[in-house]
């Protein structure tokens, strides 16, 4: 195990201050290396998990920077517009790629900020951004972390809803190559927007708990979701349909751009991350569709919205 660790820090290029702590990481990492070796070696898992960049963290330390999304504010879900609603079934198709279509930028990271509610809204507004006008753009997650805070709080946290809302409210978002991403709380800068793109005039609610409903809405553009991030076998995915175990304990929020069936029969959502391209596969996680719970496994469905253009 002490040359597993030792393999893992050089192909991370990872360091310790002293041998204190690394002594302490890599009794963290044993422990964490003793999990991923326990699921990978069970029978009829379909998904693997992998020693990754994450693997002398604890759950703890892992969810405070790479989580970060809220719910909430009371907002009016029971009563709010839903345009996919009388959508025909027969219309919907039985799988859908976004990325497939151009609708996805490529996938980014949020390091140590619990930015993820940035990620989500910007990641859907990409995507109704390139259906509208035929141009993908990677649009600004810090101008939403610098000036976003009316509800939000950076690096701290925030709602995706509520970004959408910025968003609507100040005329498009600049693209990141104009506002770049610092991984860190700023002052808002608005000289740094000398192009913008991606205007939205509102957002709307699915309807929670309802799998059949965020269906509708993916077949026709990349939602924003907030899921529960807090199952251990989550940190470390690799590959495969997840289906480990998670709760509704919202903390994280990502994008949902696509769904689809396995191989071997099991039902998922596609879902685009921002703990960069070295987790999952390649930055996205296959969670699965249609679980027997009425949130959705990881509470997929009780909280998601999208950007109305």
């Amino acid at each position: 195990m002490a040359k597993r660790h030792q393999q893992w820090m050089t192909g991370f290029g990872r360091s310790y201050k002293d041998a204190a702590e690394k002594a302490h990481r890599f009794k963290i990492f044993k422990a964490n290396a003793a999990f991923i070796d326990t699921i990978n070696a069970a029978e009829n898992r379909s998904y693997t998990l992998a020693i990754n960049k994450f693997a002398d963290l604890t759950h703890k330390e892992f969810l405070s920077t790479k989580t970060g999304a809220m719910v909430g504010m009371g907002s009016p879900r029971a009563s709010s517009a839903f345009m996919y609603a009388d959508a025909d079934d027969d219309d919907i198709p039985d799988s859908i790629d976004w990325r497939d279509m151009g609708a996805v930028t490529e996938v980014k990271s949020q390091g140590q900020c619990g930015s993820c509610w940035a990620f989500s809204a910007v990641a859907a507004t990409e995507g109704i951004n390139q259906l509208t006008t035929g141009d993908l753009v990677s649009l600004s997650e810090q101008e939403l972390i610098d000036c976003d805070n009316t509800h939000s709080r950076g690096c701290s946290g925030g709602y995706p809803d509520k970004a959408f809302q910025y968003i609507a409210d100040n005329d498009c978002l600049s693209p990141d190559s104009d506002y770049l991403y610092e991984e860190a709380d700023g002052s808002c800068s608005p000289e740094l927007a000398t192009s913008r793109a991606g205007k939205i005039s509102g957002y709307e609610y699915v309807p929670s708990n309802d799998e059949a409903a965020l269906m509708k809405a993916v077949a026709n553009q990349p939602v924003s979701v907030v899921i529960d991030a807090g199952g251990a076998g989550f940190q470390f995915h690799r590959s495969g349909v997840f289906t480990g175990e998670c709760g509704t304990q919202m903390n994280h929020a990502v994008a949902v751009v696509g769904y689809g069936e396995s191989s071997d029969g099991i039902k998922y959502w596609l879902v685009k991350n921002s703990w960069g391209a070295e987790w999952g596969e390649d930055g996205y996680v296959k969670i699965q569709r249609e679980s027997g719970n009425v949130e959705g496994l990881c509470g997929i469905a009780k909280w998601a919205t999208y950007p109305v253009a």
